[in-house]
C-alpha cells in the first residue's frame, strides 16, 4: 500500500467472536509504517492509521469520529462491511475508497453500492485470483468498479484512487443511505424507518421473527427488518437454514422427552394393574418414537448435505 499518511484505513474482517484482534494488529504492524490499532469508541479518526474492527462490534465512522456498536447483524455478521461502507459514504462521500477482497457470500456489495452512489471510488480483487470469489463477484454484479485487479496491482490502484478521490467534489448523499447508516448506529430503529426503504415482503426475519422489507440495489436484492437485521438473498437462505435446523433439534428434544415420560407413565400404570391405560400410554410413546425417527432422518440428511 502506498506510504501516504494523508489517508486513514479501516478494515473489517469476518472473525469469530472469540478472536483476539491485538494479535492481528501486531502482525500487521511489522509490514507497514502506518500506526495499526484496535479503535476506541468515539476516538478521532486520524490520518496515517490503520484501524481493525473489534470482533463482534460494528466499525463505523461519523463526523471524523470512530463508532463501535453492537447493533443488529448484517448478513449474519458483526462487524459488517456494509455497515462500515455506508457510514463512510455518508461521512465522506466522494473521498471514500472502498476495497473488497476475497470472501464468501455477499457482505460488502450493498455497502459498495452506497459508496458509488455517494461518489466514491470502488476497488475489488479480481475474482479469478481470489481464493473465495463470492464477495468481489457480488460487487461486480452491482457496480462497475474503477479497478478490478489482482492483489499484486492493488497498491498502484489505491495510489491512483487517492488522487481521483482528492479531486472529486462531495455531492448530495441519498437520504436512504443516511437512514440505513443510522439504523446500524441504532439511532433510528422502527417500522417507520424501514417501510420507505423497500416493499414489505412475505418473508419473516429468521433472527427475530419480524417482517422483512425487500430492497433492490441495481438488481442486487436484499432484505431488512424493522429491528435492523439485514440480509442478501443468499445470506437470508443461510440464516433460514440455521434457524430451521435449530427448530428441528428443539422439536426432536421435545418428542424424546414426551416419549420417555409416556413410557414412565405406562410402567407406573402397569404396576398398578391398569393394563389398558398402560397400553394407551405405551402406544402413544411408540407413535412419538416413530415421529422422532423421521425427524432424525431429516436432520442427519441435512448434516450430510455438503452445502
Amino acid at each position: 500500500m502506498p506510504d501516504d499518511k494523508t489517508i486513514s484505513v479501516m478494515v473489517v474482517l469476518h472473525l469469530s467472536k472469540s478472536s483476539v484482534g491485538e494479535l492481528l494488529v501486531n502482525r500487521l504492524q511489522k509490514f507497514t509504517s502506518f500506526k495499526c490499532k484496535i479503535p476506541i469508541h468515539e476516538e478521532p479518526l486520524r490520518a496515517g492509521h490503520i484501524y481493525l474492527a473489534m470482533p463482534d462490534h460494528h466499525l463505523m465512522v461519523k463526523e471524523n469520529k470512530i463508532l463501535l456498536g453492537r447493533g443488529p447483524l448484517e448478513n449474519r455478521y458483526r462487524p459488517s462491511i456494509d455497515a462500515l461502507f455506508r457510514s463512510a459514504a455518508v461521512a465522506f462521500g466522494s473521498r471514500v475508497i472502498g476495497i473488497i477482497l476475497t470472501g464468501m457470500l455477499e457482505d460488502g456489495a450493498s455497502g459498495m453500492y452506497a459508496i458509488r452512489n455517494c461518489g466514491g471510488v470502488c476497488i475489488v480483487q479480481d475474482p479469478e485470483e481470489a481464493k473465495y470469489p463470492d464477495m468481489p463477484q457480488a460487487v461486480l454484479n452491482v457496480v462497475k468498479p474503477e479497478f478490478a485487479v489482482p492483489v499484486s496491482e492493488m497498491g498502484q490502484a489505491i495510489k491512483k484512487s487517492i488522487a481521483m478521490a482528492a479531486n472529486r467534489k462531495k455531492g448530495k448523499i441519498p437520504p436512504e443511505i443516511v437512514k440505513e447508516a443510522e439504523i446500524a448506529e441504532r439511532v433510528n430503529i422502527g417500522i417507520e424507518q424501514v417501510e420507505d426503504l423497500g416493499n414489505l415482503s412475505k418473508i419473516s426475519c429468521p433472527d427475530c421473527g419480524g417482517s422483512l422489507w425487500e430492497m433492490n440495489d441495481n438488481g442486487f436484492t436484499r432484505y431488512r427488518c424493522h429491528v435492523g437485521h439485514a440480509f442478501s438473498e443468499n445470506g437470508l437462505i443461510g440464516s433460514m437454514e440455521v434457524s430451521a435446523e435449530s427448530t428441528l433439534w428443539i422439536a426432536l428434544r421435545m418428542l424424546e422427552e414426551r416419549k420417555n415420560l409416556l413410557k414412565q407413565l405406562a410402567d407406573r400404570e402397569k404396576k398398578r394393574g391398569k393394563r389398558n391405560l398402560a397400553t394407551t400410554y405405551l402406544d402413544r410413546s411408540r407413535e412419538l418414537e416413530a415421529h422422532a425417527q423421521k425427524l432424525k432422518e431429516i436432520l442427519f440428511a441435512v448434516a450430510r448435505d455438503p452445502r
